[in-house]
């Protein structure tokens, strides 16, 4: 018998649900975009946590909603593949938003595309709403369906974040460890930098440009002196939107690149060279060279 636990835990829930805040908590570092637009988790990032004996690999799943496009279809169908695979699954509800018709769409499909799955509830947010609403909807949630365990948490204030990582960690199964302690996320940190700069350009262009656009980090140059150059370029779909993400005089580009520099430079705890391009590639969304990037699979969105 193993001395240490391993297994995956499997993040779903609706979009804006807090998945990609509740995996940073659990990490306890940044390895997850996290923006106030629904739908920002594009690849099905892992993030791996140590709980005592135990080894946690989260494996953040894209918010689960209705798709229409092709892009929509793949991160969908990347959704349900992660919790499937996954040893235990965690549905996160926003104790504010109760019931919706997205989660009974979820539940729906955990019994249809997930049915052996060992799955808890947490009810999320709960700085948001009364004690007797809580306990309302946590009996109506486990009447609708039979979840292991029921915690109520705040992924942002921490609340009922540990009780849920100690009791994610006692029920993984015995096994070695995937990764070395001190790794946080099986991204490559090629990847990693792009949604960081991703993270940025969405938090800057939320209304403008929301989802039609992708980062790549095309250039990764170890330098002599310890630092690193990394260049990305910044994929929009028309030539309007290069306008928009370059700004008056390049000036939103620029508070773009330092803000995902700074956050490079502290994430590396190395000096940290960021250039980045524009460009403009009106088909970007229908090329397959681009899902794999996201670690999305271009077939499942067909």
């Amino acid at each position: 018998m193993s001395d240490t636990k391993c297994g995956f835990v499997a993040l779903i829930g609706e979009p804006n649900a807090g998945k990609s805040t509740l995996l940073n908590r659990m990490v306890g570092a940044k390895v997850s975009i996290v923006t106030h637009k629904v739908q920002t988790t594009r690849a099905r990032i892992r993030g791996v946590a140590l709980e005592g004996d135990s080894q946690i690999v989260f494996v953040d799943t894209p918010g689960l909603f209705r798709p229409r496009r092709r892009l929509d279809r793949a991160m969908v169908t990347a959704a349900w593949a992660g919790a499937a695979d996954a040893d235990l699954v965690v549905l996160l509800v926003e104790a504010h938003r109760g019931v919706t018709k997205g989660v009974e769409a979820i539940l729906d499909s955990l019994r249809q595309h997930a049915p052996d799955a060992r799955v808890a509830l947490a009810i999320n947010k709960i700085d948001r709403v009364k004690a007797d609403s809580l306990l309302a909807l946590t009996a109506d949630l486990n009447e609708r369906f039979d979840f292991e365990e029921t915690f109520m948490i705040s992924a942002e204030k921490g609340h009922g974040c540990d009780d849920l990582k100690r009791w994610l960690a006692g029920q993984l199964p015995d096994g070695p460890w995937l990764y070395p302690e001190d790794q946080i996320a099986d991204l490559p940190m090629r990847m990693l930098a792009a949604e960081i700069t991703r993270e940025k350009l969405t938090l800057r262009l939320h209304q403008e440009l929301p989802y039609q656009l992708t980062v790549e980090t095309e250039g990764w140059d170890e330098r002599k002196d310890g630092s690193v150059r990394i260049d990305q370029v910044i994929y929009v779909a028309r030539d309007g939107h290069k306008g928009i993400a370059l700004g008056p005089k390049g000036e939103t580009i620029k508070a773009i690149s330092t803000a995902a520099r700074e956050e490079l430079t502290e994430f590396l705890g190395r000096k940290v060279h960021l250039f980045l391009q524009v460009k403009v590639r009106p088909k970007w969304l229908e090329e397959a060279e681009r899902y794999s990037e996201m670690g999305l699979d271009f077939n499942d969105g067909a």
